[in-house]
């Protein structure tokens, strides 16, 4: 389990990295653009994850089934602390920062993806008035969440 639980850190921290990459660099780097710059540096950049980009879906996918397997071990072979920290995590990981993804994130960058560049200066105000703020808070809080994952799990290796 030890092992495990250092893979989920690392690869856990790594996806977390990722995220608070975009909240302090990317997305205040892309604030500073037009509407229309903006929305299409968006769909430029989400489009290299979603053309399942091999390294970023070996951490997502690696992160996700490390997190579920120390949780799985946890509650098959430990109890008390041990436990409650690698479920704590677990649920932490899958809810606040997959689970997120899944309903804030994804909806919001395929509306991204079906903007046409081209398209009127209200529509493309009104594209990124509805997308920035909502992508933006969200990815903070999938930040705390995964923060949280990861020194639940520094917690949780402590303690093996």
């Amino acid at each position: 389990m030890t092992e495990a639980t250092m893979v989920a850190i690392a690869l856990c921290g790594l996806v977390t990295g990722f995220l608070l990459a975009f909240a302090v660099v990317v997305m205040p780097g892309l604030r500073q653009l037009d509407d229309g710059a903006y929305l299409r540096a968006f769909q430029v950049i989400d489009g290299v994850i979603q053309r399942r980009q091999p390294l970023f879906l070996v951490l997502w996918i690696g992160a996700l089934l490390a997190v579920a397997i120390v949780m799985g071990l946890a509650v098959r072979f430990h109890v008390g602390t041990e436990r409650l920290l690698a479920v704590a995590a677990g649920v932490l990981y899958l809810g606040g920062v997959q689970l997120l993804t899944m309903i804030v994130h994804l909806p919001l960058n395929a509306m991204v993806q079906r903007i046409d560049p081209a398209a009127t200066a209200t529509t493309l105000r009104e594209a990124r008035t509805t997308f920035e703020a909502r992508w933006t808070r969200w990815n903070a809080v999938r930040v705390g969440f995964g923060m949280a994952t990861v020194i639940l799990l520094l917690a949780l290796l402590a303690r093996l």
